[in-house]
């Protein structure tokens, strides 16, 4: 047996040692965060020349898988386009013919794939997250401020940003009688289960 050979069976268990819980230590910093839709909220309020008008969405379902040493962040939160209503049958049935065409565009959807700023695996933390937004049939870039906590079973984070409707292609529904605003604000206010990486979620009610 050569020096080498002899060198490297020495070494070769701790070398794969290493590698194992280095490996091991990636995977175990993935954190998957499943929304719950019945405690999720989408709220949109749009301004108009007499008063302001408020509604909401209902989510269908979402994930993210998240490394906080890296930022990265993928998975998706699917909003039901039809669902959207603000009180007003005629207004809503506007909104969704001439401005949204839900009937065409049945999801709007935001996918994630980058965070700006630190994450505490456990707290409170405010970020930036960069990601995709479809809307109306189209994607675009977009960066939100997120509020989040992450807890050992559950998490939640709220989230507020602008959509320039008008400015995207949609219609903007004002005539004689009716001035709204071209951008409409949402609020997402997301709940649901961590998920550890063994990939059995936590029920909170336990």
């Amino acid at each position: 047996m050569t020096k080498a050979t002899r060198l490297w069976a020495a070494t070769a268990p701790r070398v794969l040692a290493l590698l194992s819980l280095t490996v091991f230590s990636a995977a175990a910093q993935q954190i998957t965060l499943q929304i719950d839709p019945a405690k999720t909220s989408v709220k949109f309020t749009l301004g108009d020349a007499l008063h302001t008008v408020h509604g909401t969405f209902q989510v269908e379902h979402g994930a993210f898988q998240f490394d906080p040493t890296s930022g990265k962040v993928s998975g998706e939160v699917v909003v039901n386009a039809r669902s959207g209503e603000s009180g007003s049958g005629m207004r809503d049935r506007k909104m969704h013919k001439e401005v949204l065409e839900s009937e065409r565009y049945p999801e709007i959807s935001f996918r994630p794939d980058m965070v700006e700023g630190a994450v505490a695996v456990q707290g409170k933390s405010s970020v930036k997250v960069h990601g995709i937004f479809r809307i109306h049939g189209v994607d675009r870039e977009i960066d939100v401020p997120v509020d989040v906590e992450i807890a050992a079973a559950r998490w939640t984070a709220t989230i507020h940003f602008t959509v320039p409707y008008a400015k995207w292609g949609m219609k903007n529904p004002s005539n004689l009688f009716l001035r709204v605003d071209d951008s409409v604000q949402i609020d997402l206010e997301a709940t649901g289960n961590t998920v550890p990486h063994n990939g059995t979620a936590h029920d909170s009610g336990q």
